[in-house]
């Protein structure tokens, strides 16, 4: 696995799927290990891309930093930036999913000058300040009313969004974010246990981590072509929120994979390697 270093001398690790012209791809899950990517549904293929994964650090292949507070989001912008430099990219096509959004969102803040597409796939919101209420959670998980499982997951949800929250309620609600609850989605929410570096995540949102106001104000001037993926029936990502997300830019598009969850590659990989492709 190749490997490289951040500005604080950790190593760092990187997947590469596939060939032809790179795309950078942030992981999200809170400091989650990147396997649950995969190759993105086969988009090398698909998409005739080279696909450049990182291991964010403390996660999968890299290395555990000596300082605990560089897990801070916007202190992993340096992380990104030496991948680019390590790579030899003047400039990157990147691509993010879900909290990787927040980091993808502080690199172009920081260095604009740096990204020539951007493709945020159902983005957490965090980073510019967007809420999502749980309201529109549950307005979201109104569409799938019929499901076999819709009744214990629904049940769950509206404890959750109530403030009544466990292990088991967490686990019931698992179906809201694929678009299929079969044995695919299942065996892809299982491989993620035990994946996230708990303490990684506990320091990512630390105090300092995100000025949503200033974020918001950077990615008002961001004029390189931007492309803002929805799953329609996401839970995690709405499309209401994923819709206003896509305003902040000036030149975005907003599209929406109809039937998809929070992981759309696995919902139908080849809509989705068309939406990301074009």
């Amino acid at each position: 696995m190749p490997t490289f270093s951040a500005p604080d001398g950790t190593v760092l690790a990187y997947h590469v799927y596939g060939e032809g012209p790179p795309l950078v791809c942030l992981p999200g899950g809170l400091l989650q290990d990147s396997s649950y990517l995969g190759d993105l549904g086969g988009l090398p293929e698909r998409a005739h891309r080279r696909l450049i994964v990182p291991d964010l650090r403390g996660t999968g292949g890299s290395a555990v930093p000596e300082d605990p507070t560089s897990y801070r989001c916007d202190r992993l912008v340096g992380d990104v930036e030496a991948l680019r430099e390590h790579l030899g990219l003047d400039r990157m096509d990147l691509l993010a999913h879900c909290a990787g959004a927040n980091l993808a969102a502080l690199y172009v803040s920081r260095h604009p000058g740096r990204v020539a597409r951007l493709t945020l796939i159902t983005p957490s919101t965090v980073a510019v300040g967007i809420p999502i209420t749980g309201e529109t959670r549950l307005e979201t998980a109104l569409l799938r009313e019929g499901e076999p499982w819709y009744d214990e997951a629904i049940a769950a949800l509206r404890s959750i969004v109530a403030g009544d929250v466990d292990d088991e309620k967490v686990r019931a609600i698992n179906p809201f974010f694929y678009g299929r609850w079969d044995t695919a989605a299942q065996e892809h929410q299982a491989a993620q246990e035990g994946k996230r570096n708990e303490q990684a995540a506990a320091a990512y949102s630390a105090e300092g981590a995100f000025q949503p106001e200033a974020t918001r104000a950077a990615l008002a001037t961001f004029g390189a072509p931007v492309r803002v993926l929805a799953g329609e029936v996401d839970l995690n990502s709405p499309p209401s929120a994923v819709a206003a997300y896509a305003e902040l830019f000036p030149n975005a598009e907003y599209v929406v994979q109809p039937g998809a969850g929070h992981y759309p590659w696995l919902d139908d990989a080849d809509v989705f390697a068309s939406l990301v492709k074009a």
